[in-house]
């Protein structure tokens, strides 16, 4: 919106400013940063006092989680609501790639908020069907993919871009949006497995968008583009308004989420961000790039799906409990410890996954 204030400038003066998308980005993250501190603390009391017994606790999982129980959920309420404040302050709103992540991040927030209300105004886990989770899942999946590629250039639409390797292209064709579906809806519900743990999920999300957020800005700038020989996507530099404003949505959120947390985000922030980082990768054509940067969420889906067809076909399991975060409370491993190794691996893959932009 901000943006518009350009249109006073004569070229030299302050509203020049606002051309800039690097200086706009700035802004989003102050300003998400401010509104989670500002209403952090009201949203907290709001959630305590109308959720009563808070978030239900599994009774099998570990046992370490049952002083847990009271804490309030839909902490991502804080993220969410300052990413879209954010980001209709500080973006260019004829942008289309920053209303397609705007509708897949909200989209999936309300989904996670009727199984967040589920969960709490039941008292058990069950929350929404997931059969109706995933199909409301697909079917924004399926409206982003036609979206992302009526706003690609055609030598990209319905391509997949191969990493490290220069001027690869494979193409989908009819399998593109399959192909998209599996990336936002996977992406978001690995974030949702990921977040079992204070903290645990927020700082990997904030990683991950970061990094994201530079590729976006570098795939939107054709003079980036032609010396990182990777594929120039026009628009997508404003993404990184999307992402710094993440960032500091992420920060606020962090220090109520932090050990012990006093709320967690619930479906309802987790679905949303895996959504959107699902939906960025999709924008970037570095869908590849973002199951390396995003590695943590897939090893941690991963030991799911594993230990759930090992135990149909064994009666077995691999790990102790799954997601793989549980397997190492369950050796003993203290929670920090857990949290803040986790935060390493999420960041050596980031820097793994920004390297492939130059190594061709």
């Amino acid at each position: 919106m901000l943006y518009w204030l350009t249109a006073l400038s004569d070229g030299g003066d302050f509203f020049n400013l606002f051309r800039y998308i690097t200086f706009r980005a700035g802004g989003a993250f102050m300003t998400a940063l401010v509104f989670g501190f500002l209403f952090g603390n009201p949203l907290i009391n709001v959630l305590r006092r109308r959720q009563g017994k808070g978030q239900p606790i599994r009774d099998d999982g570990p046992e370490a989680h049952m002083a847990k129980a009271g804490t309030p959920t839909m902490g991502g309420l804080l993220i969410v609501g300052a990413v879209l404040s954010a980001t209709l302050i500080w973006a260019r709103l004829d942008n289309p790639f920053v209303w397609l992540v705007l509708f897949v991040t909200m989209s999936f927030a309300l989904i996670g908020f009727a199984d967040d209300y589920a969960k709490v105004s039941k008292q058990n886990t069950a929350g929404v069907s997931g059969k109706v989770r995933l199909l409301l899942g697909i079917l924004i999946a399926v409206i982003a993919a036609v979206w992302a590629r009526a706003y690609h250039p055609e030598a990209l639409q319905s391509e997949l871009a191969l990493p490290v390797f220069k001027d690869t292209l494979l193409n989908l064709g009819y399998f593109y949006v399959p192909f998209v579906i599996c990336v936002i809806v996977g992406s978001a519900n690995a974030v949702n497995l990921t977040d079992g743990l204070d903290g645990l999920a927020i700082m990997p999300v904030m990683i991950a968008a970061g990094t994201l957020g530079v590729i976006a800005y570098a795939v939107g700038r054709v003079d980036f583009t032609d010396y990182l020989d990777v594929h120039y996507v026009p628009g997508t530099g404003e993404i990184l308004i999307f992402t710094a404003a993440l960032f500091g949505g992420g920060l606020g959120f962090l220090w109520y989420n932090a050990p012990p947390a006093a709320v967690f985000m619930g479906d309802t922030g987790s679905l949303a961000l895996g959504g959107a980082l699902g939906a960025i990768a999709v924008v970037t054509k570095h869908e590849l790039v973002w199951a390396i940067v995003g590695g943590l969420f897939v090893l941690e889906a991963l030991s799911v799906i594993l230990q759930v067809l090992y135990f149909k076909r064994t009666g077995k399991r691999i790990f102790l409990m799954a997601p793989i975060h549980h397997h190492y409370e369950k050796k003993g491993w203290a929670e920090p410890t857990i949290v803040i190794r986790f935060w390493i691996i999420a960041l050596i893959l980031a820097m793994v996954g920004l390297a492939t932009l130059k190594v061709r």
